[in-house]
């Protein structure tokens, strides 16, 4: 389709190709973005998370969480476990009261009645102060009877569409099923085994049920006079303003931050809390997470910061995340996989433009630069969008390097192998490396350009040759023909063709040259150097001197590959190289090697030039002005009469 000066040209093969490959690497990053309804892992994204973590996790101290440890110490000084339900309870008890904690988590299961008194006491506490029990929600599909020990309680509401679904539990006695805050302590670890999600929320028998942060802050909230209804909503609204760093996946997991690390947590000894070793200071207003860091008593996960940490600290964790988003103290939220989709569609479309214009190597390392810039705006994004595959980008990065790096290649070498054929002879090899970089679909179809024609030959090569021998006689033109196109080449010129004695020259195509009007100039003050160099050499040997002719002149041409299927040549055509053919004929008249059109001397800009005047040459309707290279003669006027373009 064209329209008045100007034409829009379709798409070439290799440009759809290049397209389509940037499209698949866009597609590929927002496919692991927008994985499903349920999160899965993918590309080593949770890998990639984890060393973030490592690199961003703070031991600033957490003063709102205090961990009580029913730890070897405790076990020594007080006996082995099970302790005594009264004891528990006196633990309690004196968190609540000598030490005036907000609320206290039980990160321990009871499923069993044991000693009257203390199960009285304690489903007392459960039931009119802010202690949270703990029940183990079962997710395995795989076990072959389900397991079901105890009541659970402390359901929230009814429904549970959109949450994990447990498949059995252990929860604690019957006796205590009317206990208002009750956490789940269950979780779903990764393939890898390690624990970086907590569902908030657990689905079982159509009833929903909270995990132990949760549900203490729903005790601490009523604790501090709301009514259970409010406590629920200020709970909800806390996992609400949680959800910059921690946001609810469609299966209502959450991603534990673990922006902080074990030891950020006050951690004391249950035996120094029952004994009142403790300051009371130290421990007022903080929620308190009751559990067993003993490795007797088996509660050990794998987490992102170690292979081997307690349970309750994880619980604590949890608590700290969501008290955070309840404070404002998250991250703020961001658009993280957007954010990556947009980074790749930039990196496939920069890689698109610039791709064809590298070598394999810089393409390489222009992809490397692009994913260790992914990995550092990875760093920062991660905590604000837990839903980023962090290595989705990379995959994308990885499949151009993989299939367009390697497809530019082939591409680069198909054109090559085109161009040097067509080439090798006419161009100066910078001239071909050039053209191999720029990604022109076909560089030696006919153009219009602005060029400088230079036509040299030998003055009365007939006679030089005549009484020649035949050997010497060609000797003489190779000898010469080399000091014409040495400079040529030598000076960025393509090689028309030789004309027998001499040859045709021009700049300025096959690729377009600001300075091609004083490229021609700079090898034809060579080409005069290097025949008289030739012509000593010769009249040493006692032979005739020898007299170069140069026409040049600059204007539009038509420059390409012109010919036949029978053969072809790239040339330029038109007024201006048929000028400098005139010129170079009009040198015989003039005791000056290097004859120059007002075309040239308009364009050149570091040379000097001899006004000749005027003179009608063949095939012209006026007069031309002609000129002479300043310095390329005998007998050459006056500075005075020098004329500089």
């Amino acid at each position: 389709m064209t329209f008045p000066g100007f034409s829009i040209q379709p798409p070439t093969a290799a440009a759809l190709t290049r397209g389509g490959l940037a499209l698949a690497a866009v597609l590929l990053t927002a496919w692991a973005q927008w994985p499903g309804p349920a999160p899965r892992t993918f590309f080593a994204d949770e890998w990639l998370r984890d060393r973030y973590l490592q690199w961003q996790v703070s031991a600033a101290p957490e003063p709102r969480v205090l961990v009580v440890d029913i730890d070897e110490a405790s076990l020594a000084a007080l006996g082995a476990w099970p302790w005594p339900r009264a004891r528990l309870a006196d633990l309690v008890e004196t968190l609540l009261t000598h030490y005036q904690a907000r609320a206290v988590g039980l990160d321990i299961v009871l499923p069993r009645p044991a000693d009257a008194g203390g199960d009285i006491r304690l489903g007392l506490l459960a039931r009119h102060a802010p202690l949270v029990l703990a029940q183990a929600l079962d997710y395995s599909a795989q076990r072959p009877q389900a397991l079901r020990e105890g009541v659970p309680a402390g359901a929230l509401a009814r429904g549970g569409a959109g949450l994990p679904a447990a498949t059995g539990y252990i929860a604690n006695q019957a006796a205590w099923a009317d206990a208002p805050h009750v956490g789940n302590i269950g979780f779903i670890p990764d393939a890898d085994g390690v624990l970086r999600r907590l569902p908030l929320l657990t689905a079982y028998a159509g009833r929903a049920y909270p995990t132990l942060a949760l549900a203490l802050l729903q005790s601490a909230a009523t604790a501090n006079g709301a009514r259970p209804a409010e406590a629920t909503a200020a709970a909800a609204a806390s996992t609400t303003a949680a959800a910059s760093t921690t946001a609810a996946t469609a299966s209502n997991t959450r991603r534990v931050a673990y922006r902080r690390d074990w030891s950020a947590y006050t951690v004391v000894s249950a035996a120094d809390i029952l004994q009142q070793n403790i300051a009371p200071a130290g421990a007022a207003g903080r929620i308190v997470v009751v559990g067993s860091s003993a490795l007797g008593l088996g509660d050990r996960v794998a987490t992102p910061l170690a292979a081997n940490r307690p349970g309750l600290g994880v619980q604590a964790i949890m608590l700290s995340t969501l008290l955070d988003g309840q404070a404002g103290l998250a991250p703020a939220a961001w658009p993280g996989r957007l954010l990556a989709v947009l980074y790749i569609g930039a990196a496939a479309a920069l890689a698109t433009a610039v791709l064809p214009r590298r070598s394999a190597v810089a393409s390489v390392g222009l992809l490397a630069g692009a994913a260790a810039l992914w990995l550092a705006l990875a760093y920062l994004i991660a905590p604000h969008d837990e839903r980023l595959v962090t290595t989705g980008p990379l995959a994308s990065l990885l499949f151009l390097l993989a299939f367009a790096v390697p497809f530019q290649w082939q591409l680069t070498q198909r054109r090559s192998r085109h161009l040097l054929d067509t080439l090798r002879q006419y161009v100066a090899p910078s001239v071909v490396q050039q053209l191999l970089r720029q990604d022109i679909a076909n560089p030696l179809a006919p153009r219009r350009l602005e060029v400088t024609t230079l036509i040299a030959d030998m003055e009365g090569y007939t006679s030089h040759v005549e009484a020649l021998p035949v050997e010497q006689s060609a000797l003489l033109t190779r000898d010469f023909l080399a000091c014409l196109t040495g400079p040529v080449i030598g000076h960025l010129g393509t090689l028309d063709k030789y004309t027998g004695d001499g040859l045709v020259a021009f700049w300025g195509a096959p690729l377009p040259q600001a300075e091609h009007a004083d490229l021609a100039l700079d090898a034809a003050r060579a080409i005069v150097a290097r025949v008289a160099e030739l012509s000593r050499q010769r009249q040493a040997a006692g032979h005739a001197p020898l007299r170069v002719r140069i026409g040049i002149e600059s204007g539009p041409a038509m420059a390409g590959d012109f010919g036949t299927s029978f053969r072809s040549i790239y040339t330029a055509v038109g007024d201006s190289v048929n000028t400098a053919s005139r010129l170079e004929q009009a040198a015989r008249d003039f005791p000056h090697d290097v004859i120059v059109g007002a075309g040239t001397v308009a364009r050149a800009r570091r040379h000097q030039f001899l006004p000749l005047g005027t003179r009608l040459l063949r095939g012209k309707e006026h007069p031309t002005m002609l000129y002479a290279l300043a310095g390329t003669g005998v007998g050459a006027p006056a500075a005075a009469h020098e004329v500089s373009a």
